[in-house]
């Protein structure tokens, strides 16, 4: 292993399912099995395979695979107390998973050996003595996690470090030091392990931190200058409690600053299609505000910030976004000066070099957002405000009258039907349609009135929906801001309206949506 080699050790598929709100099928955890091989993780933690039937389905289904760059790696307690290591069902379903890794746990704490496992200090060093030497026999790379070793180590050091000593003994190959609370400090983490490298050979040591303090990036880079060379975590951070090391984080932290070697520099490209990838496979919304990756990483909003930006990147980014696969935005708001505006309109294909055009859209959009209109999210309704700002936007048709009605029996669950009526180019068009909402009925309608004159929005269809009360002292009869995401398998955009009305305001949305869709195929033509 060279000096500045840092393995990626994934636990995504078992640590991470263990956050609130984080669940995978069997068939899931493969498929981001194979998304994390494919960008060259060193180790892929399937998952715990004597402890539920799921987590044995996916080691069944993972032998059919063939990893070119991971080695798949099994997850388990050391034996139980009391009873042999070939008695044991956890370490039997180890054997079962036929991996070419496997990872034992034992405490290095002696407050859990006391108080939780209530078995003698002596037998816990038998328990991970056996477990590790009963799976070396039988050929398999074994990983030793310490666990709540930091905590243990301020308690009894002698007793932490003597199970690390024993799991060295009985042939473990590499020995993983675990902040399993969550609460060690990185200049604690720095200290214990500058005393424990008298003991363990730091090249064969990995670290794994929580993020309970919001400390587990932080713990891991400083247990890397410490000298371990294997660094565990999960791929958004998740986890239980607060979560786990994101591996984002830690990944282009030790890359592309500390330079260390982790993964091919192509892989590293990936970092940000990697952590949206999983977390839609998770259902889980990606957070804007993650280093590196979320999508606010590299927003401008501030004028002055923008003014700078545009003129030399370095003033307010502190790389390129591109290195990690991510891409500079500037947002537009009541913030925003000519610079935001004049930018934003060049990345939609705006002209606004005509006269007062620039002046004119930055008047509409402070006006809009004062009404509580938001555009940082909603690039498809800016880019419609500002083509009708400036004249250079064709109206695609005019709407005469709609209305909605929503009915309710005993017996069946509510209904919404909408009626519409629209005119393009003279010509009317009186529809109806039905939906399980309000909203969702005129979406319906309206398609179907347009479809006729305008086939191509049959491509398109919402991918989201959100409602924002915009003062939640004012209780029902408050403002709702309106939030649509669409895409027509090209393309996804966003737009937003804003009324005291819900129905007003996602009609605007719709609307919008729909009428940036017919611009930019016009454009095209």
């Amino acid at each position: 292993m060279t000096k500045n080699r840092i393995l990626i050790y994934d636990t995504t598929l078992r640590d991470g399912t263990q956050g609130e709100q984080v669940t995978f099928s069997a068939e899931e955890k493969l498929r981001i099995a194979r998304r994390l091989d494919d960008v060259h993780f060193h180790y892929i933690e399937g998952g715990w395979p004597g402890s539920n039937p799921k987590d044995m389905r996916f080691f069944e289904m993972a032998k059919t695979v063939k990893f070119k760059n991971a080695k798949l790696t099994a997850f388990s307690s050391t034996r139980k107390p009391r009873i042999r290591p070939d008695a044991c069902p956890n370490l039997k379903a180890l054997i079962r998973a036929e991996t070419p890794a496997v990872a034992i746990f034992g405490k290095a704490w002696d407050l859990h050996v006391a108080d939780i496992l209530k078995v003698s200090l002596e037998e816990n060093l038998s328990m991970i003595r056996d477990s590790i030497a009963y799976m070396k026999a039988r050929g398999k790379e074994v990983l030793f996690d310490a666990e709540h070793f930091f905590d243990g180590y301020k308690n009894n050091p002698r007793y932490a470090l003597q199970v690390v000593k024993t799991a060295l003994d009985a042939g473990a190959d590499r020995i993983i030091f675990c902040d399993t609370n969550g609460g060690a400090m990185p200049h604690e983490v720095s200290a214990v392990l500058g005393k424990v490298s008298a003991l363990v050979p730091m090249e064969m040591s990995g670290i794994h931190a929580h993020n309970d303090c919001g400390l587990a990036v932080a713990n891991s880079l400083a247990a890397v200058r410490e000298g371990v060379r294997i660094v565990q975590g999960t791929v958004n951070g998740y986890g239980e409690r607060c979560g786990n090391a994101d591996l984002t984080s830690v990944i282009a932290n030790l890359q592309l600053k500390m330079k260390m070697r982790c993964l091919p520099v192509a892989s590293i490209r990936q970092l940000t299609n990697l952590s949206l990838y999983v977390s839609d496979v998770a259902n889980i919304p990606p957070l804007m505000s993650r280093p590196f990756v979320g999508r606010s990483a590299f927003a401008h909003k501030g004028g002055v910030h923008v003014s700078a930006v545009t003129k030399n990147s370095a003033a307010y980014e502190h790389m390129p976004p591109e290195l990690v696969g991510n891409s500079r935005r500037v947002l537009v708001s009541d913030m925003a000066g000519k610079s935001n505006i004049a930018y934003k309109a060049k990345a939609l294909g705006i002209d606004l070099n005509t006269k007062n055009a620039l002046g004119k859209v930055v008047r509409e959009v402070k006006l809009m957002e004062d009404k509580g209109y938001q555009f940082d999210a909603a690039d498809g309704s800016l880019s419609v405000l500002m083509k009708k700002a400036i004249g250079q936007f064709v109206e695609p048709f005019t709407l005469e009258c709609f209305s909605v009605v929503t009915s309710r029996t005993l017996d069946n669950p509510c209904l919404s039907q909408a009626t519409i009526k629209i005119s393009v180019g003279g010509e009317e068009e009186l529809t109806a349609a039905e939906g399980n909402g309000p909203v969702n009925a005129l979406d319906h309608a309206v398609r179907k009135a347009l479809t006729k004159f305008y086939p191509q929005i049959k491509e398109m269809h919402l991918v989201d929906f959100k409602v924002r009360t915009l003062e939640g002292s004012e209780g029902t009869a408050a403002g709702v801001r309106v939030l649509l995401d669409s895409t027509d398998g090209s393309e996804l955009w966003s737009t937003t309206g804003v009324s005291e009305n819900i129905i007003e305001a996602s009609w605007q949305a719709l609307i919008d949506s729909i009428e940036y869709k017919l611009s930019k195929d016009r454009k095209k033509r």
